[in-house]
């Protein structure tokens, strides 16, 4: 392997793990996606049914839930070691689902598709018990704070943990006392200081979001977009305008500042968003002529309420916050949250783009990561906005350590020191697939014109639709595709009916279970 161009110490980390004698140390890391879609009707209007009972309880069916919106479908995945095998049961829970829309399809891409209104969109309902009403509740808060229409944008999210090998080499490296978790995650904390500063790369690689329905920007001013076709707003350069100031890196959270310098501050920052009240959330009110309007008026109603590209979890236990289980027991995965919804992709997103994530993160780990300060937090955060809005840009430049640099080749020096990573993906397999999706986006900066973005605007140029035309037509043709495919997994189908009955059962005796007022409930949640 070549000097990498992030220095000696990088080197160094990703030789001893090449030296290890532990023969694939990276191989074998958990992987599960959550992927949301928004149901619409056959004319791409957002669905105003109920979540379709055949799927199941939103509340209790861990397969296939909902997000913001009734009409918000989230398909999760388990935890697999290969990508072929998630992307294999992400496809099965496609087929079950669309079995079950009727004539309802799953909307292709992230944005979404023309609402007039926000009432027009459906908070998810999950039932009458204390649970279900908090996740009504919170969401009923959500859009009082920043609009339903925001709410309804979907997205990837691709959970990973590294195997446990890795850590034990590493730790030998770090020159650690012991693999527990405090060192894990520290490591992780690492992880996502280097994401904060690299992951820009993921919205020009990925991004699938250059365009808009006209609906989307209606009344606001400022939102610098420009008429492609009738109906249809877009950014000449953009490459993911989900994650852009108009979509999840939202104004309204400009100001909130969650530091990742340590496990320790980052729940202590997000602590004190929880607890702290806000005079603008206040005015709103929290309960109103015996209605919940949100959970309370604090600046954050509760942890998830904070968007981040990449975020540290750890499985909770019942009625526990992920504040509490990171200082329970650490760190046990990260959830990287910049991939668009792929309308070039069946199930929206593919196994090339799974595995770059998987080798960026073994980079964003194994790098250097010193600690971020508020001044550099607030040049990474511009960082990621131009590539949204401006990626394509010819001659696009970054500020790095408070310079201006070019971003292809910034880019292509991540690129170059992914490769030791991906070798040791590929240990075993003579199709080196890890290497070959370092490749594939080596041709994304050769030429612009290969981008998930770009490829979008050609088509629709070439088509001459608009984004609406665009989105419903592949829609339908995921629809078609995916009811035409025949079902190779008996026996995981009849799991995911069986599950689906099951959550209902069990969404049923919680609301019969005897339980504490949602007063009481609540306080216990948040004491």
């Amino acid at each position: 392997m070549q000097a990498s161009p992030l220095g000696r110490a990088y080197d160094q980390a990703v030789a001893s793990l090449v030296n290890s004698g532990e023969r694939g140390v990276l191989v074998g890391g958990r992987k599960g996606v959550e992927k949301e879609s928004l149901r619409v009707s056959p004319q791409g209007q957002i669905a105003r049914t109920p979540h379709p009972h055949a799927l199941g309880s939103a509340l209790t069916n861990s397969d296939i839930t909902t997000d913001y919106s009734e009409s918000l479908i989230e398909l999760v995945t388990p935890t697999f070691r290969t990508s072929w095998e998630l992307l294999q049961y992400l496809t099965d829970l496609h087929q079950f689902v669309y079995r079950h829309l009727n004539e309802e399809l799953l909307w292709a891409t992230s944005m979404p598709c023309h609402i007039e209104r926000d009432s027009d969109i459906p908070i998810a309902e999950y039932g009458s018990s204390n649970v279900g009403r908090m996740k009504t509740v919170y969401r009923n808060g959500l859009g009082l704070r920043y609009g339903r229409l925001m709410q309804a944008i979907a997205g990837v999210h691709f959970n990973y943990s590294f195997p446990d090998a890795f850590w034990a080499v590493l730790a030998d490296y770090r020159a650690a006392r012991k693999v527990d978790a405090d060192f894990v995650s520290a490591e992780y904390f690492g992880l996502l200081r280097n994401y904060r500063r690299y992951g820009w790369i993921v919205h020009y690689l990925f991004g699938a979001s250059p365009v808009v329905a006209d609906s989307f920007v209606a009344g606001r001013s400022g939102h610098g977009l420009d008429v492609l076709a009738p109906g249809t707003m877009y950014a000449p350069y953009a490459t993911s305008l989900r994650m852009s100031d108009l979509g999840y890196r939202n104004k309204a959270q400009a100001e909130l500042s969650v530091s990742v310098n340590s496990l320790e501050e980052y729940v202590r920052d997000l602590s004190a968003a929880i607890s702290t009240p806000s005079p603008e959330y206040a005015a709103l009110g929290v309960q109103v002529d015996g209605e919940w309007r949100q959970l309370n008026d604090n600046i954050l109603q509760i942890e998830n309420e904070y968007y981040s590209y990449i975020r540290p979890k750890r499985v909770a236990r019942s009625g526990e916050r992920p504040t509490k289980a990171l200082l329970r027991a650490g760190v046990e995965y990260v959830e990287m949250r910049s991939l668009d919804v792929s309308a070039l992709d069946p199930v929206g997103v593919n196994q090339t783009k799974l595995r770059f994530l998987e080798a960026f993160a073994a980079l964003c780990t194994l790098a250097p990561s010193p600690k971020i300060s508020g001044a550099e937090q607030a040049e990474l955060d511009r960082n990621h906005i131009t590539v949204a809005r401006r990626g394509r840009e010819p001659g696009l430049a970054l500020v790095r350590d408070g310079r201006p640099t070019d971003m292809n080749g910034w880019a292509r020096e991540i690129l170059a020191a992914m490769e030791g990573p991906a070798e040791l993906l590929d240990a075993g397999d003579p199709a080196r697939p890890y290497a070959e999706a370092i490749s594939a986006q080596r041709r994304k900066l050769d030429d612009v014109a290969t981008t998930p973005s770009a490829r979008l605007l050609a088509e629709m140029r070439e088509t001459g639709e608009s984004f609406l035309g665009l989105s419903l037509r592949m829609s339908r043709t995921y629809k078609q595709y995916f009811t035409e495919l025949e079902v190779e997994n008996a026996a995981r189908f009849a799991q995911f009916g069986h599950a689906a009955a099951e959550s209902l059962e069990k969404a049923e005796a919680l609301e019969r279970a005897a339980a504490p007022s949602f007063e009481e409930y609540l306080r216990t949640y948040f004491s």
